[in-house]
């Protein structure tokens, strides 16, 4: 599905796939953002699938906007949204175009660039705080609206194939979607079993 190698970037087909599937395979991959200031990187250990229109939980629920227009563009784009109007929330586009289908990136166990992301965070570089959030995550990162339909099979924001696999991966409810109704029940959030950087305990 993706080229080989280690530490190969994902290209175009990890995306244009189920996002149920690319939800999972994301635990364990490596999110990767240069910029001026460097680049930092880290393991993802908790994602969150939505599956829009139908998901009422997913923002495109409320069908094309000017907000969610990257959603339904082609997959291995960025949807970045304001998360409680304070802070920034990556998401990969997948599936197809016109399918507004989408993975929240919620956290992630930093590896390379701690210094620079502890900087940012004004947290240790050893802290569990530096990344276990997605609004955490992205200031790290340095992951901003600017960063809105961004490729992700270019050179500036991309996942990359670990030389090493994840941990055991479970399952729970999504996070802080009650508003959904029945939809909140859905298991669409992976995560690595037992990793220190995961945002929550698992709601079973």
């Amino acid at each position: 599905m993706w080229s080989g190698g280690k530490r190969a970037k994902l290209t175009r087909e990890f995306y244009a796939r189920p996002v149920l599937i690319v939800a999972r395979e994301c635990i364990g991959k490596i999110l990767v953002h240069r910029t001026a200031q460097g680049e930092a990187a880290g393991r993802i250990v908790e994602a969150e699938a939505y599956r829009g229109p139908g998901d009422l939980a997913a923002h495109s629920s409320r069908g094309l906007t000017r907000r969610t227009a990257a959603m339904f563009g082609p997959p291995g784009h960025a949807y970045v949204y304001r998360l409680y109007g304070t802070s920034w929330a990556l998401n990969l586009v997948t599936g197809g175009e016109g399918m507004p289908h989408a993975v929240l990136i919620r956290a992630l166990e930093p590896m390379r660039g701690l210094d620079l992301m502890a900087r940012r965070r004004a947290k240790p570089p050893t802290s569990r705080e530096l990344t276990n959030g997605p609004g955490k995550l992205a200031h790290a990162l340095a992951i901003t609206g600017a960063n809105y339909g961004q490729d992700l099979c270019g050179d500036i924001l991309f996942l990359e194939q670990p030389d090493r696999p994840a941990g055991p991966i479970s399952r729970s409810p999504r996070i802080n979607v009650d508003y959904a109704g029945t939809w909140a029940a859905r298991r669409w959030r992976f995560y690595e079993r037992g990793n220190r950087y995961v945002s929550v305990a698992p709601r079973e």
